[in-house]
Formats: C-alpha cells, sequence, structure tokens
C-alpha cells in the first residue's frame, strides 16, 4: 500500500514538496496537492510581475511536477472551510503545510487605514489577476502616488505603475486591468526607504530595469546616495546596488511622461486626508547604534494613494499551532506534530527566492520520511468522496488545463501575447465547467 500524503497550498514549496517526495520516497508514494484557488503555482502566478516572463516561466517546472504519476491536483478546496485537520489525517499517512505568507506588514501610523492606503500585495493581485482582488479594486486617478519600500516587490509596481498600457499588451495582465492602466493619472511615483542605499532589498537585476523605463525619468537625490564608509568593502551585489544609484543621481530628467523618485533615509509617520489619501508626511532618519531614528525633520508629499511594501507575512491555518512572534509554524525541520510539517514561509518565513523553497522542502520531506520509516501505511479514506458529501467538487488538474486553454484563446481573440488571464473566480468555473461529469478527479 502507497503513502499518501496531503500537501495544503500548490505554489513553488508545495509543489517542490511533491516532487521531493516523489524522488525521495523508497516506495510508492501518492500525493494529493490541495489549493483553495482552482490555478495552481501561487506568487509564480498571482505575485510574479507580468512583464517578468522569464521569472514566471517557472510555471513550466512546475507543471512537470504536477504531472507526474501519483500527484494530484484538487483544486477549490478551502482548508478550514472544506476540509479540516482531522479530515485530512484521516484520510493521508501525513500533511504538509505549504500556505505561504499572504499578507502585508503593516506600517503602525496613523491614517494607515484611509481609502488609497493600501497593502501592495493587493495591488499586486490585481494586476496579476487574482479572484480575490476584483478588477475595479483600483481607479489611478490621483497625480503622485508613493510606494513605502525598497525591495524587489516595491521594484514591480513602481515599474507596472511607470509603464504605459501599450508595453503592457503582451502580457497576460486581465484585460479591465490593462483598460485601467490606460486611464491611469500617475505622473509621479515616489519609491521609499527608511535606511540609506547601502541598506535596500532589491536586487541589481530587478533594480537595473528601472534604468531602463522609456515612459519614466528615474532621479536619485544626490544628497541621499552616499554610503557610510569605503563603497569597495560593501558586498558585491550592495556595491552594485549603489553604483547603479549613485549613476542615477547624477542624471538630468528628459522629461519624460512620469518621474520614478527614489528616496532613502525617509521614514513614513502619517497618512493624511479627510475621507481618503491626501498626503504622506515624511520624517528624515539616521541610524545610531545600529537603529533608524528620526531627526525631527520632515516633508509631506501630495499622494493619493500609499502603497506598503515593508514584508510578508503568514496568517494562521485553522487547528495548527502557529507563532504570533516568529509569524510562522513552530516546527523541527519542517516537523510540527505527528503526521503534520510544513515547508516554505509559513516554515521559515518570507526569506529567500523561489528557488529557495526546493531546499526547503527537501529538508522537511526528509524529516517526514525519516519519520514515517517502518511505519505501515495505513488504509485510510480517499479525500474526495468525502468532499463529495459536503457538496464540494475539487477542480482536477485536466480541469485547470482548460483554464489555461481559455485564457490563450481570450489573448488569441484580444489579439494579445500568449494568454490573458480571465476577469474573476466565476470566469475560471464557467471555463471548468464542461468538465465536471461527476468522474474521480485526475492527477
Amino acid at each position: 500500500m502507497p503513502l499518501r500524503v496531503a500537501i495544503v497550498g500548490s505554489g513553488p514549496a508545495g509543489v517542490y514538496t511533491a516532487e521531493a517526495l516523489t524522488k525521495q520516497a523508497a516506495a510508492p508514494v501518492e500525493v494529493d496537492v490541495i489549493e483553495r484557488l482552482p490555478t495552481p503555482y501561487g506568487l509564480v502566478r498571482y505575485g510574479v510581475a507580468p512583464d517578468h516572463t522569464s521569472i514566471k516561466s517557472i510555471a513550466g517546472y512546475l507543471r512537470r511536477v504536477l504531472e507526474l504519476p501519483g500527484v494530484r491536483f484538487l483544486g477549490g478546496i478551502e482548508f478550514g472551510r472544506d476540509v479540516g485537520v482531522e479530515d485530512l489525517l484521516a484520510c493521508y499517512d501525513a500533511v504538509v503545510y505549504c500556505t505561504g505568507a499572504m499578507v502585508d506588514r503593516r506600517m503602525g501610523i496613523p491614517g494607515e487605514d484611509l481609502p488609497g492606503s493600501v497593502a501592495a500585495t493587493d495591488f499586486v493581485n490585481w494586476y496579476c489577476g487574482h479572484p480575490d482582488v476584483p478588477a475595479d479594486r483600483f481607479v489611478l486617478d490621483s497625480p503622485e502616488v508613493a510606494v513605502i519600500g525598497v525591495g524587489n516587490v516595491a521594484v514591480d509596481v513602481v515599474r507596472v505603475l511607470a509603464k504605459t498600457a501599450q508595453e503592457l499588451r503582451a502580457t497576460d495582465v486581465p484585460e479591465e486591468v490593462l483598460a485601467r492602466l490606460a486611464d491611469s493619472q500617475v505622473k509621479a511615483i515616489h519609491m521609499i526607504g527608511r535606511r540609506g542605499p547601502e541598506h535596500a532589498k532589491f536586487t541589481l537585476k530587478e533594480l537595473r530595469e528601472l534604468g531602463e523605463l522609456t515612459n519614466a525619468d528615474v532621479c536619485v537625490r544626490p544628497e541621499e546616495a552616499p554610503v557610510s564608509g569605503e563603497l569597495s568593502a560593501l558586498p558585491r551585489q550592495v556595491r552594485g546596488n549603489v553604483e547603479v544609484l549613485q549613476a542615477w543621481a547624477a542624471r538630468i530628467p528628459v522629461g519624460r511622461p512620469r518621474r520614478l523618485d527614489v528616496r532613502f533615509w525617509m521614514r513614513p509617520v502619517e497618512i493624511l486626508g479627510d475621507g481618503r489619501v491626501e498626503a504622506l508626511r515624511l520624517e528624515r532618519t539616521r541610524l545610531q547604534d545600529g537603529r533608524v531614528v528620526g531627526t525631527g525633520v520632515f516633508e509631506t508629499l501630495p499622494v493619493g494613494m500609499v502603497l506598503r511594501s515593508v514584508g510578508y507575512q503568514s496568517v494562521p491555518l485553522p487547528g495548527v499551532p502557529f507563532s504570533e512572534t516568529t509569524m510562522t509554524v513552530p516546527n523541527e525541520a519542517g516537523r510540527v506534530r505527528e503526521r503534520e510539517y510544513v515547508a516554505g514561509w509559513l516554515k521559515r518565513g518570507p526569506t529567500g527566492v523561489i528557488g529557495t523553497n526546493k531546499s526547503d522542502a527537501a529538508e522537511t520531506v526528509r524529516t517526514l520520511l525519516a519519520d514515517l520509516d517502518g511505519r505501515e501505511p495505513a488504509a485510510r479514506a480517499d479525500l474526495v468522496p468525502l468532499l463529495a458529501e459536503r457538496g464540494v467538487s475539487p477542480v482536477t488538474y485536466r480541469q485547470w488545463l482548460s483554464i489555461e486553454a481559455a485564457e490563450a484563446e481570450l489573448a488569441r481573440s484580444l489579439d494579445r501575447g500568449e494568454r490573458v488571464k480571465l476577469p474573476g473566480l466565476a470566469a475560471m468555473l464557467g471555463a471548468v465547467a464542461g468538465r465536471r461529469d461527476g468522474a474521480a478527479p485526475e492527477g
């Protein structure tokens, strides 16, 4: 009898865990990848910027894993609503939680809850066509926007804001989102970091892309570009970032339609507005004993939208241990409790790149297989009949492929690239309706 494992979450961490199980297990293993959405791939589909096609191509690798014998995709199943911990432990020999880090950290400043102050994740989900964020969620009617944070997500957001809709036409951005980007009134974008250029978290490749924008002048203030100490003493990646930023500080704007101001040594202290965001108050900062402190020098930007990109954090899963201190599931090399495991950002926090999840998943799988070594796989119930009793029909892998096919057809009809995201959950489920024939889900 094969070992049966459930994986909750079909992003990179979940799919890499499925791959590691099929490769490491000495005996046969059957893996069910359970996903809340009808679509797999997590942040690869809904977090990677649409114009980063080389990174989005990782989906091709993840696809091959989901097509392995013994791996089954069960979409449209929400953990905590449709199934719980006890259900999964009754149906599988082990469960691995891989739901990632789904929400942005808050800044904790007055005015943060004003309309127009939003998490960058919501904006990313919007332009990536996530069904949780409707296409009419954002109206870009403010001439000035602030993006708080100097990491790769912030870079993605400002790049999408700075580009023309025509430049994004060949991507998979939903059609209504593309129309709203075409109507954007944004003229000035402020990307703001609390520390100096040497502390920024973006990578050199992503930073250089900003310098290649044809629709926006990229500006750095000369007084904010210097670093403490010798430039040559900085790590190579950091030194490259600083050199690019200092070169931009010497640039003279040429009058492109939009302007991107990359700011350092500034922290948001209050979002101002009567009923909605009207301005952002900043304070000049400096380092004191390694900590960022205010200097008492303030500046106000007349922005109508504030997007915070100051880090991700995981959210608790019903019935699963969770640390409010680390915002992760407590674990030992991936082990949570007997027959329960964790991988990815939910395990270690939002660190590393997509590929980091591969080694992380491999560690969890080694722990799982060592724990179950010598234990006879149990005769357990199949999850799908249990779901059927509750009136829940999973989206199968073949049905997911019908969503892909519908997106490709939509792109052809609009003369737009390889695919265009379908507008919302109803459209996705409409694309799979013809395949709901009551048969057991395919792998």
